[in-house]
């Protein structure tokens, strides 16, 4: 089985692939390859697609590689095998995304990226650093995962998505924040789980173990 991380030039993917390569050591579950090329996204029997920065910077950097993003739609899409997006790569399967520009994203998932407005004013912006999950609804990925588990955020802006049913998780953070989403073999994480320690390691691990 071969996981693949696309690298888009978007964000340092080193502790993703770490990450990744042990839970798929520890799980037998094959191969872990970090990516641009399109033959080995087009082939890959899962795909994650991680994102650092800005919304509109992400979206043009995939777009500027040639054929990534119709290799991806590919896989995913019309392959049906399981996509992971952490951080701005959950963001982009949205509708739209509203950070400093309107930026399209791949209508995965229906809905708008918008910036967090905490109801309580000492609450500052990004929500950054630890927070607990609470679990909306049941997913093969949070398996072993439960409300009050932590999860490592860095963001300015949430996943507001416009069926509720695609919201897995929330987190609070002056009013309830997107943690993940996910609808048919899509599935991503506003959180970074490479960062999240025990949670973050079970959810990729469930995320490479998942057989929709």
């Amino acid at each position: 089985m071969l996981t693949a991380i696309v690298d888009y030039d978007s964000g340092n993917l080193h502790s993703a692939q770490k990450a990744f390569e042990r839970v798929a050591r520890e799980t037998g579950a094959g191969t872990v390859a970090v990516t641009s090329d399109p033959d080995t996204i087009r082939r890959a029997d899962r795909v994650v697609l991680p994102g650092d920065g800005a919304y509109p910077a992400c979206h043009r950097a995939l777009f500027d590689h040639r054929g990534v993003f119709e290799a991806i739609e590919e896989a995913v899409v019309a392959g049906g095998r399981p996509f992971l997006g952490i951080c701005i790569g959950m963001q982009m399967m949205a509708s739209r995304g509203h950070e400093y520009e309107d930026t399209p994203g791949f209508d995965w998932i229906g809905g708008e990226v918008v910036r967090i407005e905490p109801a309580e004013a000492h609450l500052k912006v990004p929500h950054m650093g630890w927070n607990d999950l609470v679990l909306d609804a049941g997913h093969p990925v949070l398996d072993g995962i439960a409300t009050g588990d932590h999860a490592y955020f860095v963001h300015s802006y949430q996943f507001r998505v416009a069926d509720p049913a695609h919201r897995l998780a929330h987190c609070d953070y002056g009013g309830p924040v997107t943690a993940i989403v996910g609808r048919g073999t899509m599935v991503g994480t506003q959180f970074h789980p490479e960062k999240s320690q025990a949670t973050g390691l079970r959810l990729i691990a469930n995320f490479l173990g998942w057989a929709p």
